[in-house]
């Protein structure tokens, strides 16, 4: 099969990854494949994590699926919107990029501005999604006189302002302190709820990884291959938040499951601390 960039189709899935394989040449001109036939797929409302570690090519994945590299084979499908017309993929980095000419509100619509005008619903649509992320008072504010966790908030209300099928997060909350990274947690586990938007988050911290998702992906080997998908249903005392997920009795079966994966000990027994405690309860960049 031939490669391609990420195209919009009518698979279910607002992502499917299929057949995918891709490399880069060394300095001795030989050829180093990252990925080899990877296969997988994101369902609507769905939030997955991909964890691995470093050099597994987990922001490589994300240059692949965002389109700013094209695969060397395979395919990567980007489903469309209920209404028919085509899916749009938005990349959340571990840098909120903020300009600082522009005001918080500015900063916010930017997105917009990459493929269209800027209309007046756009603007109010936007100082809206500023107040619901706290952000109201300082709409007309610059940059340098926001916290790190707030200007992460105007990079997530950006990325979310372009009504995208598919957020891309790409370690956006390791630079931030564990308070504000649990509310960002909480942020987009409401988006979920609230729109039925897909989420797919790399991240070095698995913690973070099984709280937010409903699977996580595990990354091994070079070339990398999947080497365990997990399942994650967790029980929650009222709804399912940053931090109810994590005092969830599931939770450190899955952590277990997780840490072992990346150490290379995947084991059937691993699958198996995690399932009776299911029955019983009903960053660096690559």
């Amino acid at each position: 099969m031939k490669g391609s960039n990420a195209t919009v189709n009518t698979f279910a899935e607002p992502l499917r990854v299929r057949q995918l394989s891709h490399g880069f040449q060394s300095p001795d001109r030989s050829t180093v494949t990252i990925f080899d036939r990877l296969d997988f797929s994101v369902g609507h409302g769905e939030i997955v994590s991909i964890v691995g570690r470093s050099g597994a090519g987990k922001s490589t994945l994300f240059n692949l699926i965002s389109g700013l590299l094209t695969p060397q084979s395979g395919e990567i499908s980007v489903g469309r919107r209920a209404d028919g017309e085509a899916g749009r993929i938005a990349y959340m980095l571990q840098k909120d990029l903020m300009m600082p000419w522009r005001t918080v509100l500015q900063n916010a619509l930017l997105g917009i501005e990459l493929y269209r005008k800027v209309r007046p619903d756009d603007v109010a649509r936007a100082r809206q999604m500023l107040a619901r992320y706290g952000l109201g008072a300082v709409a007309d504010a610059y940059p340098h006189s926001l916290s790190g966790g707030m200007r992460q908030r105007v990079a997530l209300t950006r990325t979310l302002l372009v009504d995208p099928t598919l957020v891309l997060l790409d370690e956006p909350f390791s630079a931030l302190d564990y308070e504000t990274r649990l509310a960002l947690e909480d942020d987009i586990i409401a988006l979920r709820a609230q729109s039925g938007t897909s989420v797919v988050l790399v991240t070095h911290d698995i913690e973070e990884a099984i709280a937010m998702s409903d699977r996580v992906i595990l990354l091994g080997g070079r070339p990398a291959r999947i080497e365990d998908q997990i399942d994650i249903e967790l029980t929650t005392h009222g709804p399912r938040n940053a931090v109810s997920a994590r005092e969830a009795p599931e939770f450190r079966g899955y952590h277990a499951r997780v840490w072992n994966g990346l150490r290379g000990h995947v084991t059937s027994r691993d699958a198996d601390e995690v399932a009776p405690s299911s029955i019983l309860a009903g960053a660096v960049h690559d």
